[in-house]
C-alpha cells in the first residue's frame, strides 16, 4: 500500500512539474510573438505596462494632472489586476481573445496593482478588476468586476471604434 501511494505521489510530482515546464514555454513563446507582432505595428495580446509606460503610451498624469490627454494613437482597454483575483484570472483570456480579435485596432493594456501601487492609487482603483476603455477623445468609462466577453465588446464596438473616426 505505501508503495502504491509513493508511486502515486511520484507521478502526480511529475505532472506538476512538466505542466510548469510546458507553462514557460508558453510565456516564452507569447513573449516571442508579442515581439514579432510589435515589430509589425500590430499588437495582438495584452500589453503589461509598469508606471513609465504608462505615462508614455496613456497619460502622463503628472506632468498635466489637471488634464487626462489620452497618448495612444488607437482607443485601449486598460485592465487593473492583481494575480491572487479570480475574477481578474477569468477576464484574463477574453482579453487575449479581444486583443486578437481587435488587433490594429485598440490597444489592451494590463496594470497589475500589486507591483504598480502608486499608478493604481493616482487613479484611485480601489476594486479589482477595474476596466477603463479609453475612447481617442472624450472621457474613459470604467467598470468594475469580471465582465462578459459580449459586454467587452459592447463597449468596443459602440464606444472605442466610433472615436476613431471623431
Amino acid at each position: 500500500m505505501k508503495k502504491i501511494i509513493l508511486f502515486s505521489f511520484i507521478g502526480l510530482t511529475a505532472i506538476l512539474f512538466s505542466s510548469c515546464k510546458n507553462s514557460g514555454k508558453t510565456e516564452e513563446k507569447s513573449e516571442v510573438t508579442t515581439q514579432n507582432a510589435q515589430e509589425n505595428g500590430v499588437i495582438s495580446t495584452p500589453i503589461a505596462l509598469s508606471t513609465t509606460d504608462f505615462k508614455v503610451k496613456v497619460i502622463d498624469y503628472e506632468a498635466n494632472p489637471n488634464v487626462l490627454n489620452y497618448l495612444g494613437d488607437k482607443p485601449a482597454i486598460i485592465d487593473f489586476w492583481a494575480s491572487w483575483c479570480a475574477p481578474c484570472r477569468a477576464v484574463a483570456p477574453v482579453l487575449e481573445e479581444l486583443a486578437k480579435e481587435y488587433a490594429g485596432q485598440i490597444y489592451v493594456y494590463k496594470v497589475d496593482v500589486d507591483k504598480e501601487q502608486a499608478l493604481a492609487a493616482a487613479f484611485g482603483i480601489q476594486s479589482i478588476p477595474t476596466l477603463v476603455f479609453v475612447p481617442m477623445n472624450g472621457n474613459p468609462k470604467a467598470e468594475m468586476g469580471a465582465i462578459p466577453k459580449e459586454a467587452f465588446k459592447k463597449h468596443i464596438d459602440e464606444f472605442l471604434l466610433p472615436s476613431i473616426s471623431q
